[in-house]
């Protein structure tokens, strides 16, 4: 367990994605349950995303009003992931995350433009869109920054970077809550995700630091692969 949270969070740091993405497959193939990888994975992430967030407020890059608003639906909506866990089959939910997984495949083919300035936006939409990931992504065990990330960039006009940490905060919320719920519903294997999450900040400082040597064409070519192969052993278990 404290080997595969290394290499979980070496892999996320490394590649700029939440550690759900990567963990629930490894997982499933490893022969746990999709259910039991979701709740391990949801423990991973609060240990990710709070150590993330810590170092992008060092470096300036996290903006608090925006990301709150958004923050708090993500909170509220991950308070259903328990019961639409306990509600879906297992079947289902691998269903769900090999969607998401197409939907990472082609954000990796998005380019976001550049504006100079940010869109004011209501609270209320915010909260929203916050809560309607919250659902959906802490329900098969994965953050929902790579979903939100183009959302702010596209069409609320955030700089990139912003936006990146912006998506990694929201996963503090969305994570924390989500373990609440999914701890209630009895979907939770504590021993083992707090072995992971823990490990990880490890890997993700090894990550991070392999990121910065390496271009970017690189990096989105490895991952470009690693995402393909982690389709093609989803739906070779399905299918």
């Amino acid at each position: 367990m404290i080997f595969l949270g290394i290499a979980v969070g070496a892999l996320s740091g490394f590649f700029g994605i939440g550690g759900g993405t990567i963990l629930v497959p490894v997982l499933l193939f490893m022969g746990y349950d999709i259910k039991t990888a979701i709740g391990i994975s949801v423990v991973q992430m609060v240990f990710s995303s709070l150590y993330g967030s810590f170092l992008n407020f060092k470096k300036g890059t996290l903006q608090f009003e925006t990301v709150l608003y958004i923050g708090a639906g993500g909170f509220v909506g991950a308070l259903l992931s328990g019961w639409v866990v306990s509600a879906l089959s297992s079947r289902t939910l691998e269903f769900v995350f090999i969607l998401f997984v197409m939907i990472a495949l082609v954000r990796m083919g998005y380019k976001p433009a550049k504006y100079k300035h940010s869109r004011a936006v209501h609270p209320l939409v915010l909260f929203a869109i916050g809560t309607l990931l919250g659902i959906f992504a802490i329900s098969i065990g994965v953050g929902g920054s790579i979903l939100l990330v183009p959302i702010l960039v596209g069409f609320f006009h955030f700089e990139l970077k912003k936006a990146i940490s912006a998506g990694l905060f929201f996963v503090v919320f969305s994570s924390i809550s989500g373990f609440i719920s999914l701890s209630i519903a009895g979907q939770i294997q504590y021993l083992e995700g707090t072995l992971i999450g823990a490990a990880s900040l490890i890997g993700v400082y090894i990550g991070v630091q392999l990121s910065g040597v390496s271009s970017s064409r690189a990096q989105k070519r490895l991952l470009l692969i690693f995402y393909v192969l982690i389709l093609s052993y989803l739906l070779t278990r399905l299918l």
